[in-house]
């Protein structure tokens, strides 16, 4: 779509992907002078013009961000106030934690109200598929709060491939996961115990993460790294909130937070 603004003539983009990042970058590039039409659904035309110019843009919040905060409150046991955040853009998210019991309430457009239900988690299945549906980056997320669920779930995993990584290193701290092809199944509530684990990917860290604050002593998740790609100053906004974390590798990052 960025290639297509400043080719000459028109481009059509079929099969388009249609999360609110391709409607929030689209509005970019009109704001800059490109003739974009149709972000936000499967078919996108891109009229081509000669440049581009400057203007001035508040880039959407994070949803998966926000999913991620969302699991955090109910994984503790605890309650979160999310501000600055789109909750129209988390509708499928939010339906399935309710589902499964997270109290969540929008208390504003740009806000919500999330804390973990009193009666305790209920296993819910959960299948992964393009947007407006359940997203992929948040599978992993909602594996980890399925292992304090009551009951078992399964999880369909139909975007992307090796995709359940992050399973093997929750059951080193004590979950009950399978894995049969692009299904694994988790059985809870099982009680998870602090271990040396490694990240795979960037929602296989905040999985891990999320499971090592409700996790019984201390947990160390090597190559954490991943996680920076897509959270920024997650140390730090946790911290706030009460969880007992660090980064301990010297880099950029760990200054920063």
């Amino acid at each position: 779509m960025m290639a297509a603004a400043l080719a000459e003539g028109k481009t059509i983009i079929h099969n388009a992907a249609m999360e609110p990042e391709i409607d929030d970058l689209a509005d970019l590039l009109n704001k800059m002078g490109a003739q974009i039409k149709g972000a936000g659904t499967a078919t996108i035309e891109i009229e081509g013009v000669e440049n581009l110019g400057g203007t001035e843009h508040t880039i959407i919040p994070d949803r998966i961000e926000t999913g991620t905060f969302i699991v955090a409150a109910a994984i503790t046991g605890g309650e979160l106030e999310i501000d600055r955040c789109r909750p129209d853009h988390l509708e499928a998210v939010i339906a399935k934690l309710r589902e499964v019991g997270v109290e969540i309430e929008e208390t504003g457009s740009n806000s919500l109200r999330a804390a973990a239900p009193g009666a305790g988690l209920k296993a819910c299945d959960l299948t992964t598929e393009p947007h407006p549906r359940f997203p992929t980056d948040m599978q992993a997320q909602y594996m980890a709060l399925m292992t304090q669920a009551e009951g078992a779930s399964t999880i369909t995993e139909t975007i992307f491939e090796n995709r359940f990584m992050h399973a093997a290193e929750l059951v080193r701290m004590g979950a009950d996961i399978q894995i049969s092809g692009n299904q694994a199944m988790v059985h809870g509530k099982t009680p998870l115990t602090g271990a040396r684990i490694i990240a795979s990917d960037l929602r296989a860290s905040a999985s891990l993460v999320l499971a090592a604050l409700c996790a019984k002593g201390e947990t160390t998740i090597d190559r954490v790294y991943h996680i920076d790609r897509g959270y920024e100053t997650i140390v730090r906004k946790l911290r706030s909130v009460g969880a007992d974390i660090e980064r301990i590798s010297a880099n950029v990052a760990s200054a920063a937070e």
